[in-house]
């Protein structure tokens, strides 16, 4: 199993970055599928997750620094 990716020590900007990319290739992921069958279908859940990770560590940063 892959070791989840830790974005705590990320700063905004590079959170923000990561964050438009994963939203890019679920986007694609979807569009893709809707084609033909996909390759892995837990893709878009993996991805999906992951995009939740870095929402709530900008969530996080929020509420502490207010």
């Amino acid at each position: 199993m892959a070791k989840k990716i830790n974005y705590t020590d990320r700063s905004n900007g590079e959170l923000a970055k990561i964050l438009s990319e994963k939203r890019e290739a679920l986007r694609v992921l979807r569009f893709a599928a809707a084609g033909s069958r996909p390759k892995d279908s837990s893709e878009p859940s993996k991805l999906r997750k992951e995009i939740a990770r870095i929402m709530t560590n900008f969530s996080s940063r929020r509420n502490t620094r207010a």
